[in-house]
């Protein structure tokens, strides 16, 4: 493209973003960024100025970078959310309070479940949040456009189901059970 700069490192192109941020103070709320790079997200969240927030989409190493340090935190916008709400509120709630252990207690079973829904590709996320959504009672179907639903293994559900229990996420454990079944058995899987 004619007159578009390209970047040849992610740290050329969060120097381009911090230049333009710079540039405009007050009309830029935040950046997102979703490098899966902890050290890196920290390290450009305390260059941005103040004022200026880092939206976290790293939903591999969320729970640290939202509970931040001394020097700041990320605000978290991520799609992790969709399948861990209650947890994440329940958490959030607790670090609004200062109890740093229940916010750790309750996020940190979730982190499993984030890095094997989100795995490569990472596109086929989606499978998962319905999925999950559909073990919880909140749909009454798994069916997706264009058959996504099919778009990962019946074994990457099943391991889906074990870290949503271990998680504290399925609210009925009886209807996942019983739906978690019926996929697997159509999906010819041996109970």
């Amino acid at each position: 493209m004619d007159g578009v700069a390209f970047s040849s490192t992610v740290e050329d192109a969060a120097r381009t973003v911090l230049t333009l941020v710079r540039e405009h103070p007050g009309r830029v709320d935040g950046i997102k960024v979703s490098l899966l790079d902890e050290d890196f997200e920290v390290w450009l969240r305390r260059e941005l100025p103040p004022g200026v927030r880092l939206y976290t989409g790293d939903d591999f190493n969320y729970p640290n970078l939202i509970r931040g340090d001394a020097e700041g935190y990320s605000d978290a916008l991520l799609g992790i959310f969709a399948a861990i709400a209650p947890a994440a509120g329940t958490a959030l709630r607790a670090l609004d309070d200062g109890d740093l252990a229940t916010y750790e207690s309750v996020l940190a079973p979730t982190v499993p479940l984030s890095r094997h829904i989100f795995a490569t590709p990472t596109y086929y996320y989606k499978t998962g949040i319905v999925f999950l959504s559909w073990l919880a009672g909140h749909q009454n179907h798994f069916t997706m456009v264009a058959g996504l639903q099919s778009a990962r293994s019946p074994r990457h559900s099943a391991t889906l189901l074990r870290l949503a229990d271990a998680a504290g996420l399925l609210p009925d454990a009886d209807l996942a059970a019983a739906r978690a079944r019926s996929f697997l058995s159509v999906s010819g899987v041996d109970q």
